[in-house]
Protein backbone atom coordinates (compact mmCIF):
# COMPACT_ATOMS: atom_id res chain seq x y z
CA UNK A 1 0.00 0.00 0.00
CA UNK A 2 1.39 3.09 -1.17
CA UNK A 3 2.11 6.51 0.63
CA UNK A 4 -0.91 8.47 -0.34
CA UNK A 5 -3.14 5.31 0.00
CA UNK A 6 -2.11 5.31 3.62
CA UNK A 7 -2.90 8.97 4.10
CA UNK A 8 -6.05 8.49 2.94
CA UNK A 9 -7.02 6.08 5.18
CA UNK A 10 -5.93 7.69 8.02
CA UNK A 11 -7.63 11.21 6.67
CA UNK A 12 -11.21 9.18 6.56
CA UNK A 13 -10.41 7.02 10.21
CA UNK A 14 -10.14 10.76 11.69
CA UNK A 15 -13.36 11.98 10.14
CA UNK A 16 -14.87 9.45 11.65
CA UNK A 17 -13.01 9.48 15.13
CA UNK A 18 -14.65 13.22 15.07
CA UNK A 19 -18.29 12.42 14.00
CA UNK A 20 -18.15 9.55 16.60
CA UNK A 21 -16.41 10.84 19.47
CA UNK A 22 -16.81 14.80 19.02
CA UNK A 23 -20.66 15.26 18.69
CA UNK A 24 -22.15 17.15 21.06
CA UNK A 25 -23.79 15.53 23.79
CA UNK A 26 -27.52 16.04 23.71
CA UNK A 27 -29.66 16.91 26.39
CA UNK A 28 -33.29 17.76 26.82
CA UNK A 29 -33.39 21.11 26.25
CA UNK A 30 -31.09 24.07 24.18
CA UNK A 31 -29.24 26.55 25.94
CA UNK A 32 -28.01 30.18 25.01
CA UNK A 33 -24.52 31.16 27.30
CA UNK A 34 -24.39 35.00 27.62
CA UNK A 35 -22.54 37.07 30.04
CA UNK A 36 -19.47 37.06 31.86
CA UNK A 37 -18.60 36.91 35.32
CA UNK A 38 -17.12 34.59 38.43
CA UNK A 39 -20.79 33.11 38.82
CA UNK A 40 -23.56 31.30 36.97
CA UNK A 41 -27.04 31.61 36.51
CA UNK A 42 -28.73 28.54 35.12
CA UNK A 43 -32.50 30.12 33.84
CA UNK A 44 -35.59 27.62 33.38
CA UNK A 45 -38.56 28.37 31.82
CA UNK A 46 -41.79 27.55 32.57
CA UNK A 47 -44.44 25.13 31.33
CA UNK A 48 -44.55 25.39 26.84
CA UNK A 49 -42.40 28.82 27.27
CA UNK A 50 -39.03 29.57 25.30
CA UNK A 51 -35.96 31.01 27.07
CA UNK A 52 -37.18 34.57 25.91
CA UNK A 53 -39.19 34.75 28.75
CA UNK A 54 -36.07 35.55 30.87
CA UNK A 55 -34.65 38.32 28.05
CA UNK A 56 -34.83 41.26 30.34
CA UNK A 57 -33.52 39.55 33.52
CA UNK A 58 -30.66 37.94 31.69
CA UNK A 59 -30.21 41.69 30.30
CA UNK A 60 -30.00 42.94 33.52
CA UNK A 61 -27.57 40.13 35.22
CA UNK A 62 -24.87 39.65 32.67
CA UNK A 63 -22.27 42.09 33.05
CA UNK A 64 -21.78 40.58 36.48
CA UNK A 65 -22.43 36.72 35.50
CA UNK A 66 -22.60 33.89 33.12
CA UNK A 67 -25.94 33.02 32.24
CA UNK A 68 -27.23 29.77 30.73
CA UNK A 69 -30.87 29.91 29.11
CA UNK A 70 -31.85 26.74 28.66
CA UNK A 71 -35.89 25.74 26.61
CA UNK A 72 -36.49 22.83 27.19
CA UNK A 73 -37.29 19.47 24.69
CA UNK A 74 -40.22 20.33 23.27
CA UNK A 75 -41.29 23.85 24.25
CA UNK A 76 -41.69 26.65 21.98
CA UNK A 77 -40.38 25.10 19.18
CA UNK A 78 -37.75 23.11 20.34
CA UNK A 79 -36.63 19.52 18.81
CA UNK A 80 -38.93 17.24 21.08
CA UNK A 81 -37.72 14.34 22.93
CA UNK A 82 -39.07 10.62 22.19
CA UNK A 83 -39.44 10.08 26.10
CA UNK A 84 -39.96 13.28 28.07
CA UNK A 85 -40.53 13.27 31.66
CA UNK A 86 -39.64 15.55 34.98
CA UNK A 87 -36.96 13.19 36.20
CA UNK A 88 -35.71 12.78 32.79
CA UNK A 89 -34.96 16.42 32.52
CA UNK A 90 -34.14 17.14 36.21
CA UNK A 91 -31.13 14.59 35.44
CA UNK A 92 -30.24 16.39 32.15
CA UNK A 93 -29.76 19.93 33.97
CA UNK A 94 -27.65 17.96 36.69
CA UNK A 95 -25.69 16.02 33.64
CA UNK A 96 -24.97 19.35 32.29
CA UNK A 97 -23.75 20.84 35.70
CA UNK A 98 -21.37 18.19 36.02
CA UNK A 99 -20.69 18.06 32.32
CA UNK A 100 -19.56 21.60 31.99
CA UNK A 101 -18.25 21.75 35.28
CA UNK A 102 -20.28 24.70 36.53
CA UNK A 103 -19.27 25.69 40.67
CA UNK A 104 -22.65 25.85 41.84
CA UNK A 105 -24.54 27.87 40.17
CA UNK A 106 -27.61 29.61 41.17
CA UNK A 107 -30.75 28.11 39.51
CA UNK A 108 -33.57 30.41 38.33
CA UNK A 109 -36.96 28.15 37.43
CA UNK A 110 -40.61 30.11 36.68
CA UNK A 111 -43.40 27.29 37.30
CA UNK A 112 -42.40 24.03 36.17
CA UNK A 113 -38.88 25.22 35.74
CA UNK A 114 -39.17 26.25 39.64
CA UNK A 115 -40.18 22.92 40.28
CA UNK A 116 -37.26 21.23 38.38
CA UNK A 117 -35.07 24.12 41.00
CA UNK A 118 -36.55 22.57 43.66
CA UNK A 119 -35.81 18.73 42.72
CA UNK A 120 -32.56 19.18 41.33
CA UNK A 121 -31.20 20.85 44.84
CA UNK A 122 -33.05 18.37 46.19
CA UNK A 123 -31.62 15.51 44.80
CA UNK A 124 -28.47 17.36 44.03
CA UNK A 125 -27.86 19.10 46.87
CA UNK A 126 -24.15 19.34 46.57
CA UNK A 127 -24.31 20.12 42.72
CA UNK A 128 -26.02 23.72 43.39
CA UNK A 129 -25.00 27.02 45.23
CA UNK A 130 -28.81 28.98 45.52
CA UNK A 131 -31.96 28.43 44.18
CA UNK A 132 -34.91 30.49 43.63
CA UNK A 133 -38.08 29.70 42.61
CA UNK A 134 -40.50 32.42 40.52
CA UNK A 135 -44.23 30.95 41.94
CA UNK A 136 -44.05 27.35 41.67
CA UNK A 137 -45.18 25.28 44.64
CA UNK A 138 -43.46 21.49 45.42
CA UNK A 139 -47.00 20.34 45.35
CA UNK A 140 -49.74 22.35 42.62
CA UNK A 141 -52.57 19.80 43.20
CA UNK A 142 -52.30 19.22 47.21
CA UNK A 143 -53.41 23.19 47.06
CA UNK A 144 -57.17 21.88 46.16
CA UNK A 145 -57.00 17.76 47.40
CA UNK A 146 -55.29 17.34 51.06
CA UNK A 147 -55.14 13.78 50.21
CA UNK A 148 -53.53 13.81 46.92
CA UNK A 149 -50.90 11.39 46.51
CA UNK A 150 -48.50 11.02 43.55
CA UNK A 151 -49.56 7.33 41.55
CA UNK A 152 -46.62 5.56 40.48
CA UNK A 153 -46.57 4.75 37.25
CA UNK A 154 -48.81 7.44 36.21
CA UNK A 155 -50.82 6.67 32.99
CA UNK A 156 -50.94 9.66 30.81
CA UNK A 157 -51.95 8.46 27.58
CA UNK A 158 -55.50 9.71 27.96
CA UNK A 159 -54.27 13.74 28.66
CA UNK A 160 -51.86 13.06 25.53
CA UNK A 161 -54.89 11.72 22.97
CA UNK A 162 -57.33 14.28 24.23
CA UNK A 163 -54.12 17.15 23.73
CA UNK A 164 -53.62 15.68 20.08
CA UNK A 165 -56.71 15.41 18.82
CA UNK A 166 -57.88 19.09 19.58
CA UNK A 167 -58.15 21.30 16.56
CA UNK A 168 -55.35 24.19 15.77
CA UNK A 169 -58.60 27.11 16.77
CA UNK A 170 -59.66 24.71 20.47
CA UNK A 171 -55.63 24.68 21.26
CA UNK A 172 -55.64 28.43 20.93
CA UNK A 173 -58.25 29.34 21.91
CA UNK A 174 -57.33 27.25 24.86
CA UNK A 175 -53.92 29.07 25.62
CA UNK A 176 -55.60 32.42 25.06
CA UNK A 177 -57.98 32.05 28.00
CA UNK A 178 -55.30 30.13 29.95
CA UNK A 179 -52.90 32.65 29.38
CA UNK A 180 -55.27 35.52 30.49
CA UNK A 181 -55.53 33.98 33.84
CA UNK A 182 -52.13 33.82 34.41
CA UNK A 183 -50.40 37.40 32.88
CA UNK A 184 -51.43 40.60 34.04
CA UNK A 185 -49.14 42.42 31.48
CA UNK A 186 -51.42 42.40 27.76
CA UNK A 187 -48.39 43.24 25.62
CA UNK A 188 -47.30 39.99 26.50
CA UNK A 189 -49.96 37.45 26.38
CA UNK A 190 -49.65 36.94 22.44
CA UNK A 191 -46.00 36.19 23.09
CA UNK A 192 -46.74 33.80 25.76
CA UNK A 193 -49.38 32.07 23.84
CA UNK A 194 -47.22 31.63 20.55
CA UNK A 195 -44.62 29.53 22.72
CA UNK A 196 -47.74 27.08 23.33
CA UNK A 197 -48.55 27.06 19.95
CA UNK A 198 -45.29 26.34 18.54
CA UNK A 199 -44.43 23.26 21.42
CA UNK A 200 -45.05 19.58 20.46
CA UNK A 201 -48.21 18.53 21.44
CA UNK A 202 -47.39 15.24 22.61
CA UNK A 203 -45.04 17.33 25.01
CA UNK A 204 -46.99 19.83 25.96
CA UNK A 205 -49.58 16.81 27.01
CA UNK A 206 -46.77 14.49 28.76
CA UNK A 207 -45.80 17.11 30.63
CA UNK A 208 -48.15 18.83 31.95
CA UNK A 209 -49.68 15.11 33.30
CA UNK A 210 -46.23 14.37 34.44
CA UNK A 211 -45.84 17.51 36.30
CA UNK A 212 -49.68 17.57 37.86
CA UNK A 213 -48.63 14.07 39.59
CA UNK A 214 -45.13 15.28 41.12
CA UNK A 215 -44.94 16.42 45.00
CA UNK A 216 -42.14 17.23 46.27
CA UNK A 217 -42.86 18.25 49.72
CA UNK A 218 -40.70 15.89 51.43
CA UNK A 219 -37.93 15.94 48.98
CA UNK A 220 -36.95 19.36 49.65
CA UNK A 221 -35.74 18.27 53.08
CA UNK A 222 -32.50 17.65 51.53
CA UNK A 223 -32.04 21.05 50.31
CA UNK A 224 -28.97 22.31 51.59
CA UNK A 225 -28.77 25.63 49.81
CA UNK A 226 -30.24 29.20 50.20
CA UNK A 227 -33.54 29.40 49.03
CA UNK A 228 -35.84 32.69 47.58
CA UNK A 229 -39.05 31.53 46.75
CA UNK A 230 -41.10 34.39 44.82
CA UNK A 231 -45.02 34.28 44.56
CA UNK A 232 -48.39 35.67 43.03
CA UNK A 233 -50.17 38.26 45.48
CA UNK A 234 -53.06 35.80 45.43
CA UNK A 235 -51.23 33.06 47.68
CA UNK A 236 -50.64 35.52 50.43
CA UNK A 237 -54.21 35.20 50.87
CA UNK A 238 -53.80 31.39 51.91
CA UNK A 239 -50.21 31.68 53.47
CA UNK A 240 -50.80 28.79 55.95
CA UNK A 241 -51.62 26.81 52.91
CA UNK A 242 -48.48 28.05 51.04
CA UNK A 243 -45.96 27.61 54.25
CA UNK A 244 -47.19 24.14 55.15
CA UNK A 245 -46.36 23.26 51.58
CA UNK A 246 -42.42 24.59 52.24
CA UNK A 247 -42.17 23.48 55.49
CA UNK A 248 -39.81 21.03 54.79
CA UNK A 249 -37.46 23.70 53.25
CA UNK A 250 -36.15 25.33 56.21
CA UNK A 251 -33.81 27.73 54.42
CA UNK A 252 -36.53 29.17 52.42
CA UNK A 253 -37.64 32.77 52.09
CA UNK A 254 -41.15 33.74 50.87
CA UNK A 255 -42.45 36.45 49.42
CA UNK A 256 -45.12 37.55 48.06
CA UNK A 257 -45.21 39.87 45.36
CA UNK A 258 -47.12 43.06 45.24
CA UNK A 259 -49.48 42.83 42.04
CA UNK A 260 -50.17 41.09 38.49
CA UNK A 261 -50.31 36.93 38.20
CA UNK A 262 -48.30 34.23 37.44
CA UNK A 263 -45.74 35.92 35.44
CA UNK A 264 -44.09 38.07 37.92
CA UNK A 265 -41.34 38.70 35.88
CA UNK A 266 -43.65 40.65 33.59
CA UNK A 267 -46.27 41.82 36.07
CA UNK A 268 -44.73 43.12 39.03
CA UNK A 269 -41.16 44.03 37.34
CA UNK A 270 -39.04 46.53 39.36
CA UNK A 271 -40.30 43.88 42.93
CA UNK A 272 -38.89 41.07 40.82
CA UNK A 273 -35.63 42.75 40.06
CA UNK A 274 -35.14 43.93 43.56
CA UNK A 275 -35.91 40.61 45.01
CA UNK A 276 -33.43 39.08 42.88
CA UNK A 277 -30.74 41.64 43.24
CA UNK A 278 -30.75 41.28 47.35
CA UNK A 279 -30.66 37.65 47.15
CA UNK A 280 -28.14 37.70 44.87
CA UNK A 281 -25.94 39.85 47.30
CA UNK A 282 -26.35 38.53 49.76
CA UNK A 283 -23.52 36.01 50.89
Amino acid sequence: MNKYKIRIIIFLLTILCVNVYGQTKKYAFNFQKTGQGNQTIIFIPGFACSGEVWDETVKTFKNKYICYTLTMAGFAGAQPQTTPSFNNWEESIADFIKDNKIDHPIVVGHSMGGGLALALASDYPDLVGKIIVVDALPCLLALSNDSFQSKKDNDCSKVINQMKTMTEDQFYQMQKAGVKSLLADSAMQEKVINWSLKSDRSTFAKMYCDFSNTDLRDKIKNITCPALVLLEPYFSNIKPRIEAQYKNLKSVKLQYATRGLHFIMYDDKQWYFNQLTNFLMNK
